[in-house]
């Protein structure tokens, strides 16, 4: 894979194979060079961001059980995932989220899950 790690069976003898040498030297560096800002640009599409809130939507009956998560990738664009909890049962609401906005209404813990992702980096 990486050749400049493996050891060579000859030593350079002469000047003139120590350049050669760092040639191929420069050119493996130049491809993990190259490779790298490739990942880089493709690692901006996934979840780099994450916020969360928890927090009581009925404040006369139970605890932080409810909960906004914000995902978000390097563009800010994700989704954002709210779960009410209720003693009769769970809701659970996704939204898209593209710039940091949403085209959907936004409750106040959703706007805050998303800030603080957005503020995570």
């Amino acid at each position: 894979m990486f050749k400049f790690f493996k050891k060579r069976k000859k030593e350079p003898e002469n000047f003139r194979e120590i350049l050669a040498y760092f040639k191929n030297l420069e050119k493996s560096f130049e491809k993990l060079s190259k490779e790298l800002e490739n990942l880089k640009e493709e690692s901006k599409f996934s979840i780099q961001k994450v916020g969360i809130v928890r927090f009581n939507p009925f404040s006369e009956v139970g605890s932080d059980q409810s909960f906004s998560i914000a995902l978000l990738d390097g563009n800010n664009d994700g989704i954002v995932i709210t779960s009410l909890y209720t003693r009769e049962g769970n809701r659970i609401y996704g939204k898209s989220v593209k710039a940091g906005l949403s085209k959907y209404s936004l409750s106040k813990e959703e706007k805050s899950a998303i800030e603080k992702a957005i503020e995570s980096t």
